[in-house]
């Protein structure tokens, strides 16, 4: 737009000069001492403007050569910044799919011919990952430094300011944290983090390393907070956070209440995050060893109605006392809303056989297993039968647990193993020390393959299936003969 503009308003300036000079025609003199030159008004105005060109375009000119070794270096400058970036994007390329080899030595051999000290940095750092990648710890460890040293020697240098240098000092110590992470080394990880400066509560990437770290260490308090802000933050999904906040919690609970501490753990926490299935199960138990059965038992009845787990249900029907028949009865107020929940049958079981209550029980195990098949079932009926004086009721529930519980081949009681192949046996034998030779050797082959080949008796006793011995040994043998020359010495 610009250009039309000039353009246009060089030429409306032409046409208004053409018209003067046409109107007003004249002469133009110039005495030079002596000399004069008299020319036309339009001729003086050309060569004006011929004039001024021509000098404009001298300095142009010039100014161009003046600048050529400039103009030089800015090229070849140019042209190594495209290698190098050619260099970078190869090995990236590899890095990505997987050409573990290739993208090291690719962007090893540009980390040493670049002088641009960031992408000295990036390229170190890439080819750390590739040669962790293939498991070169100690070379991985070694371009790590590097790019640390290429940070150091720059700063103190002066050419580059603090900023830069933050960054830079934050990338490689969340790249090689990331890395040492992989390879379990966890303190070494959080250390490097720590000491990098970096602002976590404004880099999310930072927080999940910081996270990753203290999951590693089991330091469940630090990865409660680092939960709770990631999602304030909206940097996970609610289910990872309420996830690592159900870890960690439980975890900081039993560990407390091995200390005798447990309570102000338990208040700490969120209303919504004691509903979760471990925090839950941890809270009970705490409240139950300190005698606090109620407690316990409001606790996991919170936590059934929010998620309905099948561990928190187990947790609830393993209970004795007086607060059986308390849990017994909250139990059957879920089943009229879920009549076909199989846990809640067995849950509901299992609060039957603590209150003895036999009938009961056994109906809720049967519509367990018609809704589900269930090997734990079985068992628990089967120690129901047994517990009242049915010992074949019993039996056929345990059978029926191993059934289900696992794919077991099934036999032909008629079965029988296959003959022997006795073809290529040697012309002699040496059975329990008793050495055969000759007819009689193969006499006593053809008797054992004819007992082998033998239909077994139904009567006949369980070792006579693995008995494939002959029955007589000739007495005419003593043994301790030399047989290396196939004939026995009298």
């Amino acid at each position: 737009m610009r250009n039309w503009f000039w353009t246009t308003l060089l030429f409306t300036l032409a046409v208004v000069v053409a018209l003067v000079i046409d109107r007003h025609p004249g002469n133009v003199m110039i005495v030079v001492d002596n000399l004069s030159v008299q020319v036309s008004l339009a001729f003086a105005v050309f060569i004006s403007i011929v004039g001024f060109l021509t000098l404009y375009f001298l300095l142009r000119l010039l100014a161009w050569l003046t600048n050529l070794p400039m103009r030089v270096r800015n090229w070849q400058g140019e042209r190594k910044a495209q290698r190098d970036q050619d260099l970078l994007e190869d090995g990236w390329a590899a890095l990505i799919e997987g050409r573990y080899t290739l993208a090291e030595q690719a962007l090893t051999k540009l980390s040493l011919q670049t002088k641009n000290h960031r992408r000295q940095v990036l390229a170190g750092l890439s080819a750390a990952r590739a040669a962790h990648a293939l498991g070169e710890y100690t070379r991985r460890d070694q371009l790590i430094s590097q790019a640390q040293a290429t940070v150091n020697s720059q700063t103190i240098n002066h050419k580059v300011d603090q900023k830069v240098e933050q960054n830079l000092n934050v990338a490689i110590a969340a790249a090689a944290a990331d890395l040492w992470l992989d390879q379990g080394l966890a303190q070494q990880a959080l250390d490097t983090m720590l000491a990098s400066g970096a602002d976590s509560s404004k880099h999310v990437h930072t927080m999940r390393i910081l996270l990753r770290a203290y999951q590693q260490l089991n330091d469940h308090s630090q990865v409660l907070a680092m939960a709770h802000q990631l999602k304030r933050m909206k940097a996970i999904q609610a289910q990872e956070a309420d996830r690592l906040v159900d870890v960690a919690g439980a975890a900081q609970i039993r560990d407390a209440q091995r200390r005798g501490d447990w309570q102000p753990i338990w208040k700490s926490l969120r209303s919504d995050e004691k509903l979760l299935p471990d925090v839950a199960l941890a809270g009970a138990q705490a409240f139950e060893s300190s005698d606090q059965i109620k407690e316990a038992s409001r606790v996991l009845e919170n936590a059934i109605e929010h998620s309905f787990d099948a561990r928190v249900l187990e947790a609830y029907a393993s209970v004795e006392g007086q607060e059986v028949n308390r849990r017994l009865q909250k139990a059957e107020a879920w089943l009229v809303k879920r009549p076909n929940d199989a846990k809640l049958l067995v849950s509901l079981g299992s609060l039957c056989l603590a209150s003895q209550m036999w009938g009961q029980a056994q109906r809720y195990f049967e519509r367990s297993l018609a809704v589900h098949p269930d090997p734990h079932v079985h068992a628990l009926l089967g120690s129901m039968f047994d517990r009242i004086g049915k010992p074949d009721l019993a039996a056929k529930q345990w059978r029926l647990a191993t059934t289900v519980g696992a794919s077991l081949p099934v036999l032909s009681k008629k079965s029988l193993l296959p003959a022997a192949d006795l073809a290529a046996d040697p012309d002699f034998n040496n059975v329990g020390g008793w050495v055969e030779l000759g007819d009689e050797a193969a006499d006593q082959k053809k008797y054992v393959a004819e007992q082998v080949a033998a239909p077994v008796p139904s009567d006949a006793p369980y070792e006579e299936y693995f008995d494939s011995a002959p029955p007589t040994v000739p007495n005419d043998i003593e043994i301790g003969h030399d047989v290396s020359s196939g004939k026995i010495k009298p």
